[in-house]
């Protein structure tokens, strides 16, 4: 144990693209309870699309808000690994969040109120021999152990003010239009997007532009409250904007995917 921390023992998440066929998941635990014996581990999933930042952004921002405060969240969807991106501690109000410098932490860290972001260079809380393959296992396995094991934020690497600002974590206000996109599809064919019920939360219906289509939309508080194969605007378990159809796949009647455009317009 570093002599500049004392046993916390939070619990630490993991959120990665890696899966559970190849032992890449096996080995960063490993190295987690190597250096914190007693550390409570989570998988939040593993079975994010490969190299899918997006989607690691969403799995991560939909469970973390469910965990106690002081939790580690560690999320490795990382395709630029061993380039110039940075590795990073964000700290938040109610957390720690490890990964790469490249959106996956964001929605999640916007979420709980970013205090400081700390890049992670400091050797002394890397595996000796860092792999420029592997820094879930080698830089932000260690990284997260170490927090938990009392470490303070700041002795892992100097402040960062500039971290990546995905495009999916920015909606954009033009008039009384707000730009965002599809940020995800679940399982039922809703679509999710970045839009938050801060910025429409008093609208009663919406008008939508999607590709070549523009739509009007009725808000409900279920997908219930439209009849079946209708269609329904309402705010989802997360927060996010969706536009569902009752028992139907909306994606597919509307043809849209994660990252195609969508203007709402509250009317």
């Amino acid at each position: 144990m570093s002599q500049s921390s004392t046993a916390v023992n939070q619990t630490i998440t993991l959120t990665s693209d890696f899966g559970l066929k190849d032992p890449y998941v096996a080995e960063m635990k490993g190295v987690i309870l190597t250096l914190s014996p007693n550390a409570t581990l989570v998988d939040i999933t593993h079975g994010v699309e490969k190299f899918n930042i997006r989607m690691g952004a969403f799995m991560l921002a939909s469970a973390a808000p469910y965990f106690p405060k002081g939790t580690v969240h560690l999320a490795v969807v990382d395709p630029g690994v061993g380039t110039e991106r940075r590795a990073i501690l964000i700290q938040t109000k109610l957390g720690f969040f490890v990964g790469p410098d490249n959106g996956v932490l964001t929605l999640a860290t916007q979420n709980q109120g970013i205090e400081h972001i700390y890049e992670l260079d400091n050797p002394k809380f890397t595996l000796p021999k860092a792999s420029c393959t592997f820094h879930g296992r080698d830089v932000f396995a260690p990284a997260a152990a170490h927090l938990d094991l009392g470490v303070k934020p700041f002795k892992f690497g100097p402040e960062v003010k500039d971290p990546v600002n995905p495009e999916f974590a920015i909606v954009r206000q033009r008039n009384d239009s707000f730009i965002g996109e599809v940020l995800y599809v679940d399982s039922f064919g809703n679509i999710v997007t970045n839009i938050s019920s801060t910025e429409i939360a008093q609208a009663k219906t919406i008008n939508v532009k999607i590709k070549e289509l523009s739509l009007k939309f009725t808000f409900g508080k279920t997908y219930a409250q439209a009849k079946p194969q209708e269609p329904i605007a309402l705010f989802g378990s997360r927060g996010f904007l969706e536009i569902a159809l009752n028992q139907a796949n909306a994606a597919e009647k509307f043809h849209l995917k994660a990252g195609d455009k969508i203007e709402v317009t509250p009317v």
